[in-house]
């Protein structure tokens, strides 16, 4: 699964993967449909159905030809053109990150294949076109001007399409949209997810009074994928244990221990194991949620920036971050010890909180946004929102770092108005937490 899943995401990752493919097609049609017109000129059952306005002759087959290719160049020319404008846009406006998001997207790769194989349909046909054997009708160039009908509908649509990527409430849903696929995806939810019993992991204790064997990554670089019950098989048939000491979305060099393995019964090579982990040079949200919530988290820094000044965008990260936060409280993924079908460990990971997630999402916000009322009032209705569909866990957590909020809004003077508005949110979030916060809190 992990070998398919690192293939698709290389493939996503090319920006030429798909415009190469379709170039390839482009060139095979051009060699079937030369072949078709001396099929269909030879042949007077086939030929006589079709009706003679779809033939030309070579003089205007090739003034077709040539202008097509030359019209579907220009529009591949202003397609790159606009995509370098949205990029540029993306790196100044948005995030760095961010541009994986429009690179990435089939709609953008499939619109340009579409152009650059109908201008190598034109260009190849026109090559191969030639008045011999007594040939002088073709039906190539109908085929051509269909194809440049379809291209200028797909460029119509490729306007439309980066006017509604260029936007950055659209970026903002889709961001959040992914990462909480990968969420449901890659976590069980709480009520049905095995939970680690306290038996789960008394081999952990014991196995590291032990001197492990190190495997160590020989291209480093960002982990992306990890395939994780072909690994626990695998790990079961060796009879070791395996403890990874990275998370996902971490940087592995080459010179530190990626995993502790210990053997309990046959020696291995450890280094065999590397193969159920993928690496790339960037990270990737198909199972790192965490880069998701950077995503957004970034865009709201930039939107708080003071070139930008743009609150209301940093407002609508804030929501899409509850929105993410609200899943992922409803998930397991404190779950660290990944035990065989004989409950024997065989796997163990560096444990997550929610709490984690919770602080990271919101701990730069908060600095940045420390003087803005509507901002932080967003923080609070995001609190409230993800504290009322989650547990007395997640509600604890949100019940914590509500106070870390008021921290910092103690260091700061609100006017009147401010903070009361203030005070109204901590009472709603108070009573989402079921504490009392609004008896101790003093803004």
């Amino acid at each position: 699964m992990i070998r398919l899943q690192t293939k698709l995401l290389q493939l996503r990752s090319s920006f030429l993967f798909l415009p190469s493919f379709y170039s390839v097609i482009a060139i095979v049609l051009s060699f079937i449909f030369i072949q078709l017109d001396y099929h269909l000129f030879y042949s007077t059952r086939i030929g006589t159905k079709i009706p003679a306005i779809f033939f030309t002759d070579l003089e205007l087959a090739q003034t077709l030809l040539g202008t097509i290719s030359a019209s579907l160049l220009t529009m591949t020319t202003i397609s790159f053109s606009t995509i370098m404008v949205v990029l540029t846009t993306y790196l100044s406006q948005f995030s760095p990150r961010t541009l994986q998001n429009f690179v990435n997207d089939h709609h953008t790769q499939r619109i340009l294949g579409v152009f650059i194989s109908g201008f190598i349909f034109s260009i190849v046909t026109l090559l191969l076109m030639r008045e011999k054997d007594g040939l002088s009708l073709f039906f190539s160039p109908t085929v051509a001007v269909i194809y440049a009908m379809v291209c200028v509908g797909f460029f119509v649509f490729f306007i439309h399409h980066v006017s509604l990527w260029i936007q950055v409430s659209n970026l903002i849903h889709q961001i959040s949209m992914n990462t909480i696929e990968s969420i449901h995806k890659n976590y069980q939810d709480k009520q049905v997810a095995h939970h680690d019993a306290p038996w789960d992991d008394w081999e952990s204790a014991e196995i590291k009074q032990k001197e492990p064997l190190f495997a160590y990554v020989s291209d480093p670089g960002y982990l992306q994928i990890i395939d994780h019950q072909p690994l626990i098989e695998q790990a079961k048939q060796d009879d070791v244990i395996i403890e990874m000491r990275f998370q996902l979305g971490d940087y592995v060099d080459k010179y530190t221990p990626f995993l502790h393995i210990w053997p309990l019964t046959k020696k291995i090579n450890p280094q065999k194991y590397l193969s159920y982990f993928h690496f790339g040079n960037e990270r990737a949200i198909v199972q790192d949620v965490d880069f998701g919530l950077t995503k957004l988290v970034e865009i709201c820094l930039k939107a708080l920036s003071p070139g930008i000044n743009d609150p209301n965008t940093a407002i609508s990260c804030i929501n899409e971050l509850g929105k993410v936060l609200t899943v992922l409280g409803q998930k397991n993924i404190e779950r660290c010890f990944y035990n065989d079908d004989n409950r024997a460990l065989r796997l163990m990971l560096k444990q997550q909180h929610f709490r984690d997630y919770l602080y990271r999402s919101f701990y730069q916000v908060r600095h940045y946004a420390n003087d803005d009322v509507s901002v932080l009032s967003a923080i609070l209705e995001a609190l409230n929102v993800v504290a009322s569909y989650n547990d007395n866990d997640v509600k604890k957590e949100i019940k914590r770092f509500s106070d870390y909020i008021v921290e910092g809004m103690n260091e700061k003077t609100f006017l009147s108005l401010d903070e009361q508005y203030l005070h109204k949110k901590l009472e709603e979030l108070a009573l989402h937490t079921k504490t009392d916060h609004h008896a101790k809190h003093e803004i």
